[in-house]
């Protein structure tokens, strides 16, 4: 599969391309609106940089990753779609729910294949869950807590996106940039619609424009209760930060950690550790199953509907604190 990646400057550049490596993709590309910031990617990659985005649609790409600025993200999608190359769109995307309203439309009118990188959705409980699940092991959900938190928000000046600091630029602080994975999480365990029932953002330590940390909690229309934690609050500028997904069933409870994880079954008696698989490479088992639903023409596991459903509950959540 040839793979090209647009928008190098975003922090998560690096991830998608060891995700493409490992995934048996090949690199064929990579753009960036700043022409220096693309070359000295390519050249430390040994890839390829091109100066227009039409050059890497002209390569034919089988896939496109496509990241950057909010403000000039939507535009570079659409030309995409208009080219009919399957893309995967990394968050932020937008500022808004609104702003994505377009990208929507069009995917639904061309039938694109968009898939949005939030891939704990592959992590070690949910395919514990499913294998417990088969045997009807797994019980009915009773609630799930879903925390991320990193290390100060200096490392995004750092890292030469200070935008993401940016309401404006951004649409938000840790909820809509960490948190929107522990709301995706909550979306694909919930029975029926989630409503937000409470909602608090903080900003006692940094100080910035947006929240430092969030706390949200959400309930489904089977009375399952979700938690979602959010910060920029660690104290350590090192990669990596607080992780924890919980995940309790009438007959398990689950726990991932990153770095370890396990499973409680009732039925049995038994805890058992799972094979555990760190935060920062399950990029490469969403590139994996990206690549595979291309090859089988499927759509993609996480899609921009999924994206637009997380960012209509963050605005509920903006909403619920900020009334």
């Amino acid at each position: 599969m040839k793979i090209a990646l647009l928008g190098v400057s975003h922090w998560h550049a690096d991830m998608h391309l060891d995700a493409a490596i490992s995934s048996g993709g090949k690199v064929i590309a990579v753009w960036d609106q700043n022409g220096e910031i693309a070359a000295r990617f390519a050249a430390g990659h040994g890839l390829r940089a091109r100066s227009d985005v039409r050059h890497v649609i002209d390569d034919e790409p089988d896939l496109v990753v496509v990241m950057g600025h909010p403000h000039t993200v939507p535009d570079l999608a659409l030309e995409i779609m208009a080219a009919s190359l399957p893309m995967i769109l990394e968050k932020p995307a937008v500022t808004s729910t609104v702003g994505l309203a377009p990208l929507v439309e069009q995917a639904r009118k061309r039938d694109s294949f968009v898939g949005v990188p939030l891939p704990n959705r592959f992590g070690p409980i949910f395919r514990e869950m499913a294998r417990l699940d088969a045997t009807e092991r797994l019980g009915s959900l009773a609630h799930g807590h879903f925390r991320i938190i990193n290390g100060p928000p200096q490392r995004y000046r750092d890292d030469g996106v200070s935008w993401l600091l940016d309401p404006m630029a951004s649409g938000g602080g840790a909820l809509r940039n960490l948190g929107i994975h522990g709301i995706d999480a909550a979306l694909s365990l919930a029975q029926g619609a989630l409503r937000v029932t409470a909602a608090t953002m903080g900003h006692r330590i940094h100080r910035e424009p947006v929240e430092d940390h969030a706390l949200v909690t959400l309930v489904d229309e089977a009375g399952a209760l979700f938690t979602v934690e959010a910060g920029y609050t660690y104290a350590s500028m090192a990669p990596g930060g607080d992780f924890e997904w919980r995940i309790a069933t009438s007959n398990a409870y689950l726990v991932d950690h990153g770095e370890t994880a396990r499973c409680a079954t009732l039925d049995d008696g038994h805890t058992r550790a799972l094979e555990p698989e760190h935060p920062a490479t399950r990029y490469r088992l969403f590139m994996a199953d990206t690549l595979d639903r291309l090859r089988a023409g499927a759509p993609p596991t996480v899609g921009i509907e999924d994206y637009q459903a997380a960012m209509q509950l963050i605005d509920a959540a903006y909403e619920k604190a900020n009334p």
